[in-house]
């Protein structure tokens, strides 16, 4: 950003305590267009202010320009990268926590993948690989499923699970295939209704999956229960338990698409029991990015 920019943005945040309301929205319109480059300035603006009314103006600012940022991240990751799931994940993440520290959430889990990778090598057979995972990730590093507030939003994203520990059936299978599949491990989510669990094929796919079936599948893993793992067959008892009708996506693995779809969805539910109706309607903008086929 050239000085004349910076010049520009400062005298227009500025402005931010503008009484008229027509000519504050001219202003706020012009602030969006500097993007990203604006949210120091407001921020700078915004601790500098004392006046209630105008700090609140501001939060409104940074949050749309945050929100925007992410719903063109999101649809470009979906038109062009959604095989890198961590990607996604970090895209919903930022969405309720906009100032998150890449950079530590990388160290966090380049901490992990180490400590797993120590143990590894390649005499091992594919179970015996999940042990090892299970033993670093559930005992070493003591990540587990939180029964006491199971719906909570804040189980939902990638920075309080590393923070707590604890999560969902679904952050934690997102973390467990993130970590996988760093390693290079054919570890994948499964859309099984109302429990998200995971799938190690014979094969590292293809970003679509298009090609797997669940014959390709050696065996489940359940991330909510440290990582037990399980047959086809316990998954046609559980179906048979819900009294719905069989199908191939519950035993094949998903897309990461899928996943991402299932992560809003889950956020929406969680949103709706709070009551908080601006949350969900901009979750919903965030699903029909993601739905688009």
């Amino acid at each position: 950003m050239d000085q004349k920019d910076e010049r520009e943005i400062k005298a227009l945040i500025s402005l931010t305590d503008e009484p008229d309301e027509r000519i504050f929205e001219e202003i706020a319109d012009k602030i969006f267009s500097y993007g990203a480059n604006a949210v120091p300035f407001l921020e700078e603006r915004w601790e500098n202010s004392f006046d209630p009314a105008t700090q609140q103006r501001i939060l409104n600012i940074i949050h749309k320009i945050q929100y925007d940022t992410i719903i063109n991240e999101l649809g470009n990751w979906v038109k062009f990268g959604s095989h890198i799931l961590y990607v996604g994940y970090m895209l919903i993440t930022r969405f309720q926590y906009p100032e998150v520290k890449e950079e530590e959430i990388k160290s966090k889990l380049e901490e992990i993948k180490r400590d797993i990778w120590l143990e590894l090598n390649d005499g091992l057979t594919a179970l015996e690989k999940i042990k090892v995972i299970n033993h670093i990730f559930y005992e070493v590093h003591g990540f587990s499923g939180n029964t006491a507030n199971f719906h909570a939003p804040q189980n939902s994203y990638l920075n309080t699970l590393l923070e707590t520990h604890k999560g969902n059936p679904l952050s934690l299978g997102l973390l467990y295939i993130i970590i996988a599949q760093q390693l290079h491990l054919p570890v994948f989510g499964v859309n099984l209704p109302e429990h998200f669990v995971l799938a190690y094929t014979n094969e590292l796919a293809a970003e679509k999956l298009s090609f797997l079936d669940d014959g390709e599948v050696l065996f489940y893993i359940n991330p909510f229960r440290k990582g037990a793992v399980f047959s086809k067959k316990e998954i046609e008892l559980f179906i048979k338990q819900l009294k719905i009708e069989p199908q191939d996506i519950y035993f094949r693995p998903c897309t990461n698409l899928d996943i991402i779809i299932r992560l809003i969805n889950n956020l929406m539910y969680a949103y709706e029991k709070l009551g908080l109706t601006t949350k969900i309607n901009e979750l919903k903008a965030l699903m029909k990015i993601v739905s688009r086929k």
